[in-house]
């Protein structure tokens, strides 16, 4: 089972305020994508995916004088990007069918396209929006094959088999490889991956990993549960990190994270 198919969460709005908690790690790599992007031609700057603004100002400060436009679905995460200043025009809109009104010089999506099936529909579509000489820039977790993310699996399959079937399960975002193959014929393509080894802070209560991963990777989980269900779940999954994710001395944890880059001029 996909979750991305499977478990429909657009009724459930992300949450601002969890996300953000860990906005440094999270803005690391928005800003080494950002550090890629070539020069543009004449056109608006899309920030596709904006959720509460995180990039806005990075965004703003490297493409100055141009028109930086948000989109997201999340009313919550557009209410938190309003508040940075920086967007010229936020639309709420679903980034899976989102069209432009005029072809813009750069669409960067951070951290968003994961969530998002049919890559080998949706990147070649993304590139047709764009002016001529224009970029897509894309970063994406790849970080499925990780504990963090394969006891999340684990966990809910033995807890609630009825629920959540993952024998045929395949990972949202491909090998490098297949990004390089599918958008070469589009343009001039960079892919890469980078690895974080992120230093998580001690909590008070449960284990760091768990508090990186509830505001994302856990939220197509919870929504299949209810509130007795998910704190079991939590529970049990926490419990399985604590083996995988050892804390260190002064109880922070040393958590490495996979990330997928590319970098398409048209």
């Amino acid at each position: 089972m996909a979750l991305g198919d499977a478990v429909d969460i657009r009724g459930k709005d992300w949450d601002p305020l969890g996300y953000a908690r860990f906005g440094d790690l999270r803005l690391r790599p928005a800003l080494d994508l950002i550090a890629q992007v070539p020069d543009l031609p004449a056109g608006d700057v899309i920030d596709l995916g904006c959720g509460n603004g995180p990039v806005a100002r990075a965004l703003a400060r490297r493409f100055d004088g141009r028109r930086l436009i948000g989109v997201d679905s999340s009313v919550a995460m557009l209410e938190k990007a309003r508040e940075t200043g920086c967007y010229d025009a936020l639309i709420e809109a679903d980034a899976a069918c989102w069209k432009p009104d005029n072809p813009p010089a750069l669409i960067y999506s951070n951290a968003l396209c994961h969530w998002i099936d049919d890559h080998a529909k949706l990147f070649p579509n993304l590139v047709a929006q764009l002016a001529e000489g224009g970029t897509l820039a894309v970063q994406m977790p790849r970080q499925f094959g990780a504990p963090s993310h394969g006891l999340m699996r684990q966990t809910a399959q033995k807890m609630f088999p009825k629920r959540f079937d993952f024998s045929n399960w395949c990972p949202p975002v491909a090998p490098p490889s297949f990004y390089a193959r599918l958008l070469a014929p589009l343009g001039s393509v960079t892919v890469w991956e980078s690895e974080y080894l992120q230093r998580l802070s001690a909590v008070e209560t449960g284990h760091p990993v768990r508090h990186f991963t509830e505001s994302t990777a856990m939220r197509p989980f919870l929504a299949r549960l209810s509130a007795s269900e998910g704190a079991a779940f939590t529970a049990a999954y926490e419990e399985a990190l604590f083996q995988a994710y050892p804390m260190e001395t002064d109880e922070t944890v040393l958590f490495p994270f996979r990330r997928l880059f590319f970098v398409l001029t048209t």
